[in-house]
């Protein structure tokens, strides 16, 4: 059982499926919060606000496919993984063309009675990403910090001569391409 919460969009419009799904993924995901949409206006207005870990859509939908939900969710944010599961993907090269344009993972739907199993596993390596997104977030905040504490401390440098001030300077000017560098 993956034990880190989890924020799910489930973009699905058959509201059995819907249903069957959100039960699938309460069996591997202790504590989640998954919000479902039937269509890709739904999905725009609620991905701004709700901000997910990971969505999961069905392929054919009823305002455009899951390519489209995928656009949309890369143009925001790439760093947020799709998977689809869906009944249309029976064709093996429109399984491998949505995992080449970005795609976390495809499972067909008719899985779903193990879907557990198959979703648990794309499930634990969008948590294992989290984390390792977590912890390099964390070393850029501690970074930060140092920075903006190296600039207080050559802030509150008395510099009398002339050549403790330029060298306070190179250093600034240092850091603030160290910045610049970091921003980016």
């Amino acid at each position: 059982m993956i034990t880190t919460p989890l924020r799910i969009i489930l973009v699905e419009d058959e509201e059995t499926d819907a249903v069957l799904i959100k039960r699938r993924i309460t069996k591997i995901v202790e504590t989640v919060e998954v919000k479902v949409v039937k269509d890709l206006p739904g999905f725009e207005n609620l991905f701004t606000n709700f901000l997910p870990d990971v969505v999961i859509s069905d392929y054919n939908l009823p305002s455009g496919t899951g390519l489209d939900i995928m656009e949309l969710v890369k143009s925001i944010d790439e760093s947020i993984p799709l998977i689809f599961i869906t009944g249309a993907l029976d064709d093996d090269e429109l399984a491998a063309n949505t995992i080449l344009s970005g795609a976390s993972g495809f499972i067909l739907k008719k899985h779903m009675s193990n879907l557990h199993e198959k979703l648990e596993p794309l499930l634990k390596q969008v948590v294992y990403n989290m984390v390792q997104h977590e912890e390099l977030r964390e070393q850029i905040r501690k970074n930060k910090i140092a920075v903006h504490q190296i600039y207080s401390h050559l802030d509150s440098m008395k510099a009398d001569d002339i050549e403790q001030r330029e060298n306070i300077k190179k250093i600034r000017n240092n850091l603030d391409k160290f910045n610049i560098e970091d921003a980016e």
